[in-house]
Formats: C-alpha cells, sequence, structure tokens
C-alpha cells in the first residue's frame, strides 16, 4: 500500500508518490497538481475544498475560509457557515481531500502519509498537524521540516555534496536551513525561521498603504470589496517581476480610484518585510558557524521566492545567484514523497541518513533570586538547533526548606525569562524532606525527529525515576471531542468528484459576474445561464463542449492571477 508525501501549505497544497525511483505529483480532481488551501460551503451546505473554495472566498467570505495554517496549535476557532471549526479540523479537510484524490489517481486506498511542516513550527503546531492527518484518515508517523523535504529532492535529483542554505518563504511562513550533504548522510546544521512572515504578508502592506493613501480603514470596505482589493493586490503581486507599470482599478467604500502599481512603490512597501527576512537567515549563519564562503548553493522553495525583490536581496546577501531550478511550488511535496517512499522502503531508491534539528531551545523554570518580580529564569536543556534524537541531562537542587516536592515546568523558547517562552507542560515528583539545597533531581528530556518530548525525572539520592511523555497542546483534543470532531467532519459531504470541473467554472464566473457592470455583467449572466441548461439536460459530451467555450470566454475576461 502506498504511503503519500504532502505538502501542506497556507496558500496551496500538493501530495505525491514515489514509484519506481520516480516522484509523480499527484493531480487533483480538475487535473491540477495544487490545491488551494481553502475550504467553504456552498449553498447547498456542501463542502468545497480547492480552487472552486478559493472562488467563492469574495462572493462568499462568510461561508469559505483560507489561511488557516498560521493559526494551527491555537485553540483559535473560524465560523464556517453556522459552524465554528479548529485549524486542525479545516487543515483536516484539506488533507481529506488531497487523499481522495490520491485514492482515485492510485486506485487504491491510501491510509497513511508523510506531512511536511515548517522547520519553524513548535510543538503544539507539530501535534496539530499529526491531529488534522488522523482526523482525514490518515496514519502520520512521520512529520518532515519543509526545507528538510526540499533539500532531499534537490539531493536526491543532483547527487551532490556540500553545505546548502535552503530559504523557503510560502504564503504563511519563512524558514531557514542549513544542511549537509555527505557519504549519503543529509545533517542538518541550523534552522531558524519566522511563522507569521509570507507571501500574505506582503499582500497586506499592499493593502495597507493603499487604504493609508486614501485615509481609509477596513472598516470601510465591504467584506466582497476587501476581498477584491486583496485578489487585484496578489494578481499585482505576482506580476511585479515581468510587469511593473500595472494600474488597478479600485473601489474603496463608495468611491472609485485609479493605482498605479510601480516596482519602486513595492519596494518601499516591502521594505520592512525584507529586513525581516534577513534576520533568520543571518541567525542560522550564526549558529550553525558557517562562513558564506562555504555554502556550495543557495537554494530558494516556496511560491513567495519568486519575488525579484527577495531574490536580488539574496543574492547581494551572498554574491551569487541563488538556485530555484526545480518548482519552488510543488518541490517540498516532492521530497515529502521521497521521504514517504523511504518509509515505506521503496527498493528502487537507496536509503539515506537523515538527521534533523530540535528548532527551540527546549527547557524548565529555576527560582530567580535576583528579580523574583520578573518570575523564574528559563534553564535551557536542549539548546535550539542540537542535532535530534537527542537526550541531556541536567541537575538542580531543592530551594527551599524542609521541601518536599519538585515541580519540573517545561518551556521552549529563546528567552531568559520562563513567562515570555511556550509552556509546554510539568509534572511534580516527591522529594526527601531535608535542608535548602541537599536533595538533588537528574531532569532527563529526551527528543526526537517528530517534536515528541520525553522527560524523565531521577531523584538522586533514591534514584527513583519519574516520567512523562509531554502532549500539552492549545485546542488538542481529548478521545471524546477526537470522536465528536470525526463525526463533525464527516457530516460535511464533498460533492462529487466529476461535478468539481463544473463547479470551479461555475464559481469563477459568478465572481467575475460581481466584479462587471452593464453589457459586461448581462453578458455573462447569460452564459452562466445557458452552462446551467446544457447541466441540465445530463449530456456528457454537450456539457464538455459547453464548459470549454465557456472556460475560453471567461479567460478573456478575467485580468486576475490569484489562484
Amino acid at each position: 500500500m502506498a504511503v503519500i508525501g504532502i505538502d501542506l501549505g497556507t496558500t496551496n497544497s500538493a501530495c505525491g508518490v514515489l514509484a519506481e525511483g520516480e516522484v509523480t505529483l499527484i493531480p487533483n480532481r480538475l487535473g491540477e497538481v495544487l490545491t488551494p488551501s481553502v475550504v467553504g460551503l456552498d449553498d447547498s451546505g456542501k463542502l468545497v475544498v480547492g480552487r472552486t473554495a478559493k472562488e467563492r472566498l469574495i462572493n462568499h467570505s462568510d461561508s469559505t475560509v483560507a489561511a488557516f495554517k498560521r493559526l494551527m496549535g491555537t485553540d483559535h476557532k473560524v465560523k464556517l457557515g453556522r459552524q465554528l471549526f479548529s485549524a486542525t479540523e479545516l487543515s483536516a479537510l484539506v488533507l481529506r481531500s488531497l487523499k481522495e484524490d490520491a485514492e482515485a489517481y492510485l486506485g487504491e486506498e491510501v491510509t497513511e502519509a508523510v506531512i511536511s511542516v515548517p522547520a519553524y513550527f513548535n510543538d503544539n503546531q507539530r501535534h496539530a498537524t499529526k491531529l488534522a492527518g488522523e482526523l482525514a484518515g490518515l496514519k502520520v508517523e512521520r512529520l518532515i521540516n519543509e526545507p528538510t523535504a526540499a533539500a532531499i529532492a534537490y539531493g536526491l535529483h543532483e547527487k551532490r555534496e556540500g553545505n546548502f542554505l535552503i530559504l523557503d518563504m510560502g504564503g504563511g511562513t519563512f524558514d531557514v536551513s542549513i544542511l549537509e550533504f555527505f557519504d549519503g548522510v543529509m545533517e542538518v546544521h541550523a534552522s531558524a525561521g519566522d511563522n507569521f512572515l509570507g507571501g500574505e504578508d506582503f499582500v497586506e502592506a499592499m493593502i495597507d498603504s493603499v487604504l493609508r493613501e486614501f485615509e481609509l480603514d477596513r472598516n470601510t470596505l465591504t467584506p466582497r470589496q476587501l476581498q477584491n482589493l486583496y485578489m487585484q493586490m496578489e494578481t499585482a503581486k505576482r506580476r511585479i517581476s515581468q510587469q511593473s507599470g500595472q494600474c488597478l482599478e479600485l473601489e474603496l467604500g463608495s468611491r472609485k480610484a485609479e493605482w498605479q502599481v510601480t516596482a519602486e512603490w513595492f519596494e518601499k512597501v516591502s521594505t520592512p518585510l525584507m529586513l525581516r527576512t534577513k534576520r533568520p537567515i543571518e541567525r542560522a549563519m550564526r549558529d550553525a558557524d558557517l562562513p558564506p564562503q562555504k555554502l556550495d548553493e543557495v537554494v530558494l522553495v516556496g511560491g513567495s521566492t519568486r519575488l525579484a525583490l527577495f531574490r536580488s536581496m539574496v543574492g547581494r546577501m551572498f554574491g551569487r545567484l541563488p538556485s530555484c531550478h526545480l518548482d519552488p511550488d510543488t518541490v517540498v511535496a516532492m521530497g515529502a514523497a521521497i521521504q514517504a517512499g523511504l518509509k515505506s522502503r521503496n527498493a528502487a531508491l537507496d536509503d539515506i541518513v537523515l538527521t534533523d534539528v530540535c528548532p527551540y531551545t527546549l527547557g524548565t523554570g529555576i527560582i530567580n533570586q535576583d528579580s523574583p518580580e520578573q518570575g523564574e529564569y528559563f534553564l535551557p536543556i536542549i539548546e535550539r538547533n542540537t542535532v535530534v534524537p537527542i537526550s541531556v541531562v541536567r541537575r538542580v537542587w531543592t530551594a527551599h526548606e524542609n521541601q518536599t516536592e519538585v515541580r519540573v515546568d517545561v518551556f521552549q523558547g529563546e528567552n531568559r525569562l520562563v513567562k515570555k517562552n511556550v509552556y509546554l507542560g510539568e509534572m511534580s515528583v516527591p522529594v526527601p524532606k531535608g535542608p535548602k539545597g541537599e536533595e538533588a533531581v537528574d531532569i532527563r528530556y529526551s527528543y526526537d525527529m517528530n517534536g515528541l518530548l520525553e522527560v524523565d525525572v531521577t531523584v538522586v539520592s533514591s534514584g527513583k525515576t519519574f516520567n512523562k511523555l509531554i502532549e500539552f497542546t492549545p485546542g488538542a483534543l481529548s478521545e471524546e471531542e477526537k470522536a465528536s470532531s470525526l463525526e463533525k467532519l464527516a457530516r460535511l459531504k464533498f460533492h462529487p468528484r466529476e461535478d468539481e470541473q463544473n463547479r470551479a467554472l461555475i464559481a469563477r464566473g459568478e465572481r467575475l459576474y460581481e466584479s462587471s457592470l452593464g453589457e459586461q455583467r448581462d453578458y455573462i449572466a447569460q452564459l452562466l445561464g445557458n452552462f446551467d441548461r446544457i447541466l441540465e439536460g445530463q449530456n456528457p459530451a454537450e456539457i464538455k463542449k459547453a464548459r470549454a467555450s465557456l472556460q475560453e470566454i471567461l479567460d478573456r475576461f478575467d485580468g486576475e492571477d490569484w489562484i
């Protein structure tokens, strides 16, 4: 049974499979390898995922949601129709769609997957991703960092050795990884990144600049106007490298205005984001203790790295042109598929030894005698960018007279105060009563490649050991809640696969109808009415012919490039 590799992205998702030593990207029900990470409900309450849902974002924003990957690992809920969904549940719906596409393509049931995550995802976010796979009916024993997946794809295709800097910027996250290939081993030396920096932020910066210019705020725009503005800016961003002088007609509240998109304006609004991309790059280079001249190649991954502004900045930083000869939108899915093939012991592939690192420092709290009002100090136990799997032990002593218990709090982060780091869990162990500082406990953290942290606390005087697997995650589900969530998702019915092309085309036509006026609007309405009548006739040949004709006409009307 095939194990598929999945790139679960903020903007788009994709999946692939390794067969006979070659990676095949699996087409979705529209025949496309990229599925927009958008979920919605249509007018009849049925589930729409992907392109159809994205086409409905503008006109049906109350029943369509996107960019929910940024909420992974939190307890934030999103309203979809009349129901509330977590980011984990919404991601599960995207994964379920990919699973169905894979089963249709492969002609067999798919029950297991390797899913990619941003290298800088914390434990909570990784746990939420695995849970999303479980809710989608997939066994997810292995997560793989997105830059690592991309490096596997490049490494296996190029068969080279050396040091590589992987810069991965998609729609919502920016990851930096430094890896070394040698003797069939791929070792990650350092990871850094920003979980809230991606292509979406460039669009937001463009929108904010326009609204400031016209002294407006977002509340003055209707949801449809705001979504339409987003679509126009997304299109302009994608075209800025080839077409600097773009003139946009904007609908801003009760007024209409023209806006000139130039390379100079885009560079100005993007400068703060460009500066933010530099920080994790510099941090990863310091952590790896690797001078720039020791890098054999700088590799770009993720659709947002297509921005000429970003490529130019990287070129100036390293004095070389970055590599991007594999499709940045699909290279992570390719690497995940290769890792899935390794996991299923595909005989056509030579095995690779893969090492990874812990992206955050893991530690515990200790008494702060210098400034008690600031709270506890953070005692690092496993430093960030330590190669995993790893097991490290640190010894602490009792802090109070006649203390009978030691509480071990578990945090991740880089701040010297625990209150500014991320709380993961805790455990308490009994110790013999005695003078302050007499009793000692050894705290051992063991961390594996899937982000699982096991804590062992040994009381030195007695030799007794207490153990706990840290699984704290905001929004985590109990078994009862998991069953309830599965039942809720099961009630959401997907449309039949064979209807998808027609529904996507109708959704596109409705978007164009909403954005048009006068004769053009009337013409589009007539086209959609004719198409509806042909669909009702249920003649496959006529439907296919009408669909091709409608597609051609809508292509002439549609000036946006955002799907």
